[in-house]
């Protein structure tokens, strides 16, 4: 029998304002960095969905939002992760990328994210088809 492969938890932070999403390039003490990639984080022990959201955005880019509704569902190109994808709507609180997660970042339409490089291949299903959607 095979190994079987135990998959993380994490969410993805699908921040929205006029038509665009913002998108991050991953920082220098980041899971794969330099990538370019919607906001991420792992979900702790104990926590919901919605409060891993809720932290993670707070924590890598100092702005407050409120969890609207999972709209993904999708898992990391080498399948260690889950992600599960949530809109947020954005309450307060002021940009401010956390220097060692988060290199720079950018409000980008699903055509302007599919010339970024370098991005996660996993990532592009959801530019192309589910944020058209939403």
């Amino acid at each position: 029998m095979g190994r079987q492969t135990i998959r993380r938890e994490a969410v993805v932070a699908v921040l929205c304002q006029g038509g665009r999403v913002l998108v991050i390039r991953r920082g220098p003490q980041a899971r794969l960095s330099d990538y370019w990639a919607p906001l991420s984080g792992t979900i702790e022990a104990g926590e919901s969905q919605e409060e891993a959201l809720v932290r993670e955005v707070r924590e890598e880019i100092g702005l407050e939002v409120s969890a609207d509704r999972k709209v993904w569902e999708s898992t990391t190109d080498d399948a260690s992760f889950v992600l599960h994808w949530w809109t947020a709507t954005v309450e307060g609180g002021e940009l401010r990328p956390d220097p060692g997660e988060v290199s720079e970042t950018r409000w980008v339409t699903a055509e302007e994210f599919g010339q970024l490089h370098p991005v996660f291949a996993g990532d592009q299903p959801f530019f192309q088809d589910i944020l058209p959607t939403l």
